[in-house]
């Protein structure tokens, strides 16, 4: 049997704000899913690396800053440099709708924006890692 969900929230760029990703941490982890929040001010480089140490199978980054078109991008071409593929992106934060689709054609697994539910989250996890998708590249 495998052990808990492995889940790195991860707040890339400049966006100091952090409060959302870490009540979505928190629910995670009360979900039963292990999380490992890497803070404030993360390169996708540092994201990447961080998610291939700790073994995740979600990588949930939280984007305010607007930046989400560059830094999303760059997280998933490093993902498929190291041959993590396998490992599911989410994003939450203020993600316009155009935006949102052009994510998830590039390979994002679902886009979370304000008004998300914390259950919507932790079932969407759930469903994505049981059914072992591949997200598009």
């Amino acid at each position: 049997m495998e052990g808990p969900i492995r889940v790195l929230v991860a707040k890339p760029g400049l966006d100091g704000h952090d409060r959302g990703a870490k009540v979505i941490a928190r629910a995670l982890r009360d979900a039963g899913m292990e999380v490992i929040y890497t803070g404030l001010r993360q390169t996708p480089e540092m994201i990447v690396n961080a998610a291939l140490q700790e073994d995740v199978r979600v990588i949930g980054l939280s984007i305010l800053s607007g930046a989400h078109m560059a830094i999303v991008p760059r997280v998933l071409e490093l993902l498929a440099e190291k041959q993590m593929q396998d490992v599911l992106v989410i994003v939450g934060g203020i993600i316009p709708d155009g935006d949102a689709g052009a994510l998830k054609k590039k390979g994002v697994s679902a886009v979370f924006q304000p008004g998300a539910s914390l259950d919507a989250i932790v079932e969407f996890i759930r469903q994505a890692t049981a059914t072992a998708t591949v997200p598009a590249a």
